[in-house]
């Protein structure tokens, strides 16, 4: 991977240029980045770019400079960080993509853009089972002090995102609107959770409405932002099969999590599978991608699992004794059980009952 761009100190002119640059079309970043890369002033590139291609409406220095001058006043009223290309808080990690955003707009904290993260992304149905997968495993890699990342969607992003707060970690979501527009709008709770220490982040500058084409080009700052990408349930179509695409343009780890082959639920996960992705079965094979050491199982005085502690060693156990022991229905007592046998912590002993390895 080449270095990271280290960018100049910048006057406040440049940030307004950056705004405009944002404003052209998203066929127009690889050669925006090109030229960002290269250390050539945002006016000199929007003067380039416009010049060099043919008149359309709207695209002018006038109807741009305006328009950016609309949106970075937005920005400050609805409190949002404005963190440029030219700024030293721009990420990094987002400077070596082919296509980078000239700015980020930013609820909450900006610096946790620049720290260690993995991606966790996939089905908006989440099965019962890739909920509680999610959740989980994003709850381990907060415990270690990895930023979750993901899109804030339905199913599997959001159980990410949860999973992450449940441990007090620091999650990123990345929208496909502006900062300012949360969606979808049942998640608006959620969102004020994640800017509470970690951030929500858009390119597109404040009062952008969700569209359809959008969340498709946010899932390359989804990777872009990441160490690597982990999908845990994608059909054969999932819009989670282009975040991993765009990790692996990126250099990014690839990870899935193996899912019920009954379902077709995650055919596309087993695709990346199949195509030499490294499988998942808890958080210790992130960290180990990672080059990390392996989590602390469980810290001092912090409680059992309670299927685990309603499953003592040398004891077996059918499901209705474990849903009696631990309180929990079947509906999710089933999805951590499957979870445990694949971490190879339990076993199935026949006779529908269970055992601890």
């Amino acid at each position: 991977m080449p270095l990271p761009f280290s960018p100049p100190t910048h006057h406040p002119d440049q940030l307004l240029h950056l705004v405009a640059l944002s404003l052209t079309p998203f066929s127009w970043r690889r050669d925006l980045g090109e030229r960002l890369r290269a250390g050539q002033d945002p006016a000199a590139i929007l003067h380039r770019l416009l010049s060099s291609r043919p008149a359309q409406p709207g695209l002018d220095r006038a109807s741009l400079a305006a328009r950016a001058s609309a949106a970075a006043r937005r920005g400050a009223d609805c409190g949002l960080h404005l963190v440029a290309w030219c700024d030293a808080s721009y990420p990094a990690a987002l400077t070596v993509i082919v296509d980078p955003p000239p700015v980020l707009w930013v609820r909450g904290n900006p610096a946790s853009l620049t720290s260690r993260a993995v991606a966790i992304v996939g089905s908006r149905a989440g099965s019962p089972y890739g909920l509680s997968v999610a959740e989980r495993l994003a709850a381990d890699l907060a415990a270690r002090g990895i930023v979750v990342v993901s899109g804030l969607a339905r199913g599997i992003d959001s159980a990410a995102h949860r999973g992450a707060l449940s441990e007090k970690g620091t999650t990123v979501a990345v929208l496909g609107c502006g900062a300012d527009v949360i969606y979808p709008s049942e998640h608006r709770d959620l969102a004020r959770q994640i800017e509470s220490d970690g951030a929500i982040v858009s390119e597109l500058v404040p009062g952008t409405p969700p569209q359809k084409q959008f969340f498709p080009l946010r899932n390359r700052i989804i990777s872009g932002l990441s160490r690597a990408v982990l999908i845990v349930e994608a059909g054969e179509k999932s819009g989670s099969l282009i975040t991993a695409r765009c990790a692996l343009d990126q250099g990014r780890d690839v990870l899935a999590v193996p899912g019920n082959v009954l379902t077709g639920r995650n055919r596309g996960g087993h695709a990346l599978l199949k195509d030499g992705a490294k499988i998942v079965e808890s958080a210790d094979d992130i960290l180990e991608e990672l080059g990390l050491p392996p989590r602390i199982t469980r810290r001092a005085n912090e409680p059992e699992d309670p299927v685990l502690a309603g499953l003592p060693v040398g004891e077996s156990c059918d499901l209705d004794a474990l849903a009696e022991r631990t309180g929990l229905a079947s509906a999710r007592l089933l999805p951590r059980l499957f979870e445990l046998e694949l971490a190879g912590i339990i076993r199935r002993v026949g006779g529908g009952r269970f055992a601890r390895v």
